[in-house]
Protein backbone atom coordinates (compact mmCIF):
# COMPACT_ATOMS: atom_id res chain seq x y z
CA UNK A 1 0.00 0.00 0.00
CA UNK A 2 1.58 3.73 -0.81
CA UNK A 3 1.42 5.85 1.36
CA UNK A 4 2.15 9.70 2.00
CA UNK A 5 3.28 10.25 6.23
CA UNK A 6 4.34 13.63 7.63
CA UNK A 7 5.67 13.81 10.74
CA UNK A 8 4.43 15.60 13.42
CA UNK A 9 3.02 15.44 17.38
CA UNK A 10 1.02 11.98 18.17
CA UNK A 11 -1.90 11.37 17.92
CA UNK A 12 -1.38 10.56 14.15
CA UNK A 13 -4.22 11.64 12.01
CA UNK A 14 -4.63 8.86 9.26
CA UNK A 15 -6.37 10.24 6.29
CA UNK A 16 -8.33 8.01 4.16
CA UNK A 17 -9.81 9.80 0.27
CA UNK A 18 -12.75 9.00 -1.15
CA UNK A 19 -13.91 7.25 -4.45
CA UNK A 20 -11.49 7.57 -7.61
CA UNK A 21 -8.90 10.17 -5.17
CA UNK A 22 -5.87 9.22 -4.01
CA UNK A 23 -3.62 10.37 -0.79
CA UNK A 24 -3.65 13.88 -3.05
CA UNK A 25 -7.05 14.53 -1.81
CA UNK A 26 -5.82 16.23 1.24
CA UNK A 27 -2.70 17.72 -0.20
CA UNK A 28 -5.47 21.52 0.70
CA UNK A 29 -5.93 20.39 4.20
CA UNK A 30 -2.53 18.92 5.25
CA UNK A 31 -0.80 22.79 5.62
CA UNK A 32 -3.67 23.70 7.81
CA UNK A 33 -2.83 19.99 10.46
CA UNK A 34 1.27 21.89 10.61
CA UNK A 35 2.56 20.26 13.52
CA UNK A 36 0.52 16.84 13.18
CA UNK A 37 1.72 13.53 12.21
CA UNK A 38 -0.35 12.66 9.28
CA UNK A 39 -0.56 8.89 6.95
CA UNK A 40 -2.36 8.96 4.12
CA UNK A 41 -2.38 5.75 2.19
CA UNK A 42 -4.03 5.63 -1.18
CA UNK A 43 -6.74 2.83 -0.81
CA UNK A 44 -6.22 -0.19 -3.27
CA UNK A 45 -6.76 0.78 -6.68
CA UNK A 46 -6.04 3.71 -6.67
CA UNK A 47 -3.12 6.10 -6.94
CA UNK A 48 -0.17 4.29 -6.63
CA UNK A 49 -1.41 1.05 -4.45
CA UNK A 50 -2.32 -2.56 -6.36
CA UNK A 51 -5.45 -3.60 -7.34
CA UNK A 52 -6.85 -6.34 -5.10
CA UNK A 53 -9.08 -9.25 -5.29
CA UNK A 54 -11.94 -7.50 -3.90
CA UNK A 55 -13.34 -3.63 -3.99
CA UNK A 56 -16.17 -4.49 -0.59
CA UNK A 57 -15.88 -2.34 2.09
CA UNK A 58 -14.51 -4.66 4.52
CA UNK A 59 -11.45 -5.01 1.73
CA UNK A 60 -10.93 -1.58 2.12
CA UNK A 61 -11.13 -1.52 5.74
CA UNK A 62 -8.95 -4.67 6.49
CA UNK A 63 -6.15 -2.97 4.76
CA UNK A 64 -6.23 0.21 6.44
CA UNK A 65 -5.92 -2.02 10.06
CA UNK A 66 -2.90 -3.82 8.26
CA UNK A 67 -1.83 -0.36 7.58
CA UNK A 68 -2.06 0.56 11.28
CA UNK A 69 -0.68 -2.66 12.34
CA UNK A 70 2.32 -2.01 10.14
CA UNK A 71 3.59 1.18 11.12
CA UNK A 72 2.47 0.68 14.84
CA UNK A 73 0.78 3.67 14.41
CA UNK A 74 -0.48 4.19 18.43
CA UNK A 75 -4.21 4.48 18.29
CA UNK A 76 -4.30 7.51 15.18
CA UNK A 77 -7.54 9.61 14.81
CA UNK A 78 -9.20 7.94 11.56
CA UNK A 79 -10.67 10.88 9.29
CA UNK A 80 -12.42 9.19 6.61
CA UNK A 81 -13.79 11.91 3.37
CA UNK A 82 -16.87 9.99 1.33
CA UNK A 83 -16.00 6.30 0.88
CA UNK A 84 -13.23 6.50 3.29
CA UNK A 85 -16.07 7.30 5.45
CA UNK A 86 -17.83 4.29 5.05
CA UNK A 87 -14.28 2.53 5.68
CA UNK A 88 -13.62 3.91 8.39
CA UNK A 89 -17.13 3.27 10.18
CA UNK A 90 -16.49 -0.60 8.84
CA UNK A 91 -12.90 -0.36 10.74
CA UNK A 92 -13.64 1.36 13.86
CA UNK A 93 -16.58 -1.33 14.23
CA UNK A 94 -13.99 -4.38 13.71
CA UNK A 95 -11.08 -3.51 15.07
CA UNK A 96 -12.24 -0.47 17.69
CA UNK A 97 -8.61 -0.98 19.51
CA UNK A 98 -6.75 0.13 16.99
CA UNK A 99 -7.83 3.95 16.96
CA UNK A 100 -8.01 7.05 19.21
CA UNK A 101 -10.71 8.54 17.41
CA UNK A 102 -13.32 9.20 13.83
CA UNK A 103 -14.05 11.88 11.74
CA UNK A 104 -16.59 11.38 8.90
CA UNK A 105 -16.48 13.78 6.12
CA UNK A 106 -19.26 13.84 3.68
CA UNK A 107 -19.81 9.80 5.21
CA UNK A 108 -22.88 8.25 4.86
CA UNK A 109 -24.24 4.43 6.23
CA UNK A 110 -26.34 3.62 3.19
CA UNK A 111 -25.96 5.44 -0.22
CA UNK A 112 -29.27 4.77 -1.99
CA UNK A 113 -28.04 5.84 -5.14
CA UNK A 114 -30.45 4.69 -7.75
CA UNK A 115 -30.13 3.36 -11.17
CA UNK A 116 -30.50 7.00 -12.70
CA UNK A 117 -28.58 9.12 -9.86
CA UNK A 118 -26.33 11.28 -11.76
CA UNK A 119 -23.06 9.77 -9.73
CA UNK A 120 -24.51 5.93 -11.40
CA UNK A 121 -25.33 7.23 -14.65
CA UNK A 122 -21.84 8.90 -15.14
CA UNK A 123 -19.83 6.18 -14.18
CA UNK A 124 -22.09 3.55 -16.19
CA UNK A 125 -20.80 5.47 -19.85
CA UNK A 126 -17.11 5.89 -18.86
CA UNK A 127 -15.12 4.46 -21.85
CA UNK A 128 -11.13 3.38 -21.35
CA UNK A 129 -9.06 5.52 -21.69
CA UNK A 130 -11.07 7.68 -19.30
CA UNK A 131 -9.91 11.48 -20.51
CA UNK A 132 -9.37 13.75 -17.90
CA UNK A 133 -11.15 16.70 -19.76
CA UNK A 134 -14.68 14.28 -19.57
CA UNK A 135 -17.64 16.10 -19.02
CA UNK A 136 -18.70 14.38 -16.23
CA UNK A 137 -15.80 15.44 -13.96
CA UNK A 138 -17.35 19.00 -13.78
CA UNK A 139 -19.94 17.11 -11.62
CA UNK A 140 -17.86 14.36 -10.17
CA UNK A 141 -15.52 16.86 -8.57
CA UNK A 142 -17.76 20.04 -8.38
CA UNK A 143 -17.10 23.03 -5.98
CA UNK A 144 -17.01 26.07 -4.44
CA UNK A 145 -15.10 29.17 -6.18
CA UNK A 146 -11.77 29.08 -4.67
CA UNK A 147 -10.47 25.32 -5.21
CA UNK A 148 -6.90 25.65 -7.16
CA UNK A 149 -7.55 24.53 -10.96
CA UNK A 150 -4.09 22.87 -10.42
CA UNK A 151 -5.53 20.87 -8.10
CA UNK A 152 -8.72 19.91 -10.18
CA UNK A 153 -6.70 19.08 -12.96
CA UNK A 154 -4.39 16.56 -11.30
CA UNK A 155 -7.08 15.00 -9.31
CA UNK A 156 -9.01 14.41 -12.58
CA UNK A 157 -5.79 13.35 -14.33
CA UNK A 158 -5.31 10.38 -11.71
CA UNK A 159 -9.05 9.39 -11.56
CA UNK A 160 -8.77 8.68 -15.19
CA UNK A 161 -6.17 6.41 -14.68
CA UNK A 162 -8.51 3.63 -13.00
CA UNK A 163 -9.80 1.62 -15.32
CA UNK A 164 -13.84 2.24 -15.99
CA UNK A 165 -14.48 -1.57 -15.18
CA UNK A 166 -12.59 -0.88 -11.97
CA UNK A 167 -14.95 2.48 -11.41
CA UNK A 168 -17.82 0.34 -12.02
CA UNK A 169 -16.80 -2.50 -9.49
CA UNK A 170 -16.16 -0.37 -6.84
CA UNK A 171 -19.14 1.73 -6.90
CA UNK A 172 -21.54 -1.73 -7.05
CA UNK A 173 -19.57 -2.10 -3.96
CA UNK A 174 -20.62 1.46 -2.34
CA UNK A 175 -24.30 1.37 -3.46
CA UNK A 176 -24.72 -2.02 -2.34
CA UNK A 177 -23.48 -0.93 1.66
CA UNK A 178 -25.53 -0.70 4.65
CA UNK A 179 -23.44 0.01 7.84
CA UNK A 180 -26.28 0.54 10.35
CA UNK A 181 -25.20 -2.31 12.48
CA UNK A 182 -21.64 -1.06 12.08
CA UNK A 183 -22.72 2.58 13.22
CA UNK A 184 -24.66 1.16 16.34
CA UNK A 185 -22.20 -0.60 17.67
CA UNK A 186 -19.17 2.16 17.73
CA UNK A 187 -17.60 2.92 21.16
CA UNK A 188 -15.82 6.02 20.29
CA UNK A 189 -16.70 9.85 19.93
CA UNK A 190 -17.21 10.74 16.09
CA UNK A 191 -17.31 14.13 14.46
CA UNK A 192 -19.12 14.26 11.46
CA UNK A 193 -18.80 17.34 9.24
CA UNK A 194 -21.20 17.76 6.70
CA UNK A 195 -21.50 20.19 3.65
CA UNK A 196 -24.75 21.77 3.41
CA UNK A 197 -24.88 21.83 -0.49
CA UNK A 198 -23.87 18.45 -0.78
CA UNK A 199 -24.95 16.56 -4.43
CA UNK A 200 -24.38 13.07 -3.33
CA UNK A 201 -24.87 12.65 0.31
CA UNK A 202 -27.01 15.32 1.48
CA UNK A 203 -28.76 16.40 5.33
CA UNK A 204 -30.46 12.93 5.21
CA UNK A 205 -27.75 10.92 5.13
CA UNK A 206 -25.20 13.30 7.45
CA UNK A 207 -28.40 13.28 10.24
CA UNK A 208 -28.20 9.63 10.53
CA UNK A 209 -24.46 9.25 11.12
CA UNK A 210 -25.56 11.30 14.01
CA UNK A 211 -28.66 9.48 15.19
CA UNK A 212 -27.45 6.19 14.69
CA UNK A 213 -23.67 6.56 15.91
CA UNK A 214 -24.09 6.31 20.24
CA UNK A 215 -21.53 9.39 20.73
CA UNK A 216 -21.51 11.76 17.52
CA UNK A 217 -21.54 15.47 17.08
CA UNK A 218 -21.95 17.33 13.98
CA UNK A 219 -20.41 20.34 12.33
CA UNK A 220 -21.63 22.04 8.90
CA UNK A 221 -19.96 23.42 6.66
CA UNK A 222 -22.96 24.68 5.17
CA UNK A 223 -21.47 26.71 2.02
CA UNK A 224 -19.43 23.33 1.06
CA UNK A 225 -20.71 20.64 -1.03
CA UNK A 226 -19.07 17.08 -1.43
CA UNK A 227 -15.43 17.81 -0.68
CA UNK A 228 -15.64 20.30 2.02
CA UNK A 229 -11.77 19.67 2.61
CA UNK A 230 -11.18 21.06 -0.59
CA UNK A 231 -13.71 24.02 -0.53
CA UNK A 232 -13.19 25.56 3.07
CA UNK A 233 -9.77 23.49 4.67
CA UNK A 234 -9.43 25.93 7.39
CA UNK A 235 -12.79 25.45 8.48
CA UNK A 236 -12.07 21.24 8.61
CA UNK A 237 -8.85 21.64 9.68
CA UNK A 238 -9.83 23.56 13.15
CA UNK A 239 -13.16 20.99 13.56
CA UNK A 240 -10.66 18.12 13.02
CA UNK A 241 -8.11 20.13 15.73
CA UNK A 242 -10.39 20.89 18.24
CA UNK A 243 -11.67 17.18 18.16
CA UNK A 244 -8.55 16.00 18.74
CA UNK A 245 -7.77 18.03 21.62
CA UNK A 246 -11.04 17.12 22.75
CA UNK A 247 -9.90 13.79 22.77
CA UNK A 248 -6.56 14.29 23.88
CA UNK A 249 -8.18 16.26 27.27
CA UNK A 250 -10.79 13.43 28.22
CA UNK A 251 -9.29 10.26 27.21
CA UNK A 252 -9.93 7.24 25.13
CA UNK A 253 -12.76 6.10 27.41
CA UNK A 254 -15.16 8.83 27.76
CA UNK A 255 -18.14 8.82 24.96
CA UNK A 256 -20.31 11.42 25.57
CA UNK A 257 -19.38 13.10 21.94
CA UNK A 258 -22.59 15.29 22.44
CA UNK A 259 -25.23 15.92 19.16
CA UNK A 260 -25.97 19.29 17.28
Amino acid sequence: MAYVEIAGSEPALLLVHGFTDTSRSFSLLAPYLAGRRLVIPDLRGHGATRTGRGFSIGDFAADIARLVQCLRLERPIVVGHSLGAMIAVEMAARQPELIGGLVLLAGTLKPDLAADHPMVAGVRELRDPISPADPFYAWWHACQPGVPQAFLTAAASEASAMPAACWRAILDEIRGTDLTAAARALRVATLVIAGGRDPIFDATHQQRLVQEIPAAMLVAAAHCGHNPHWEDPALVAAAISDYVQTRMDDGPRRMDGGRS
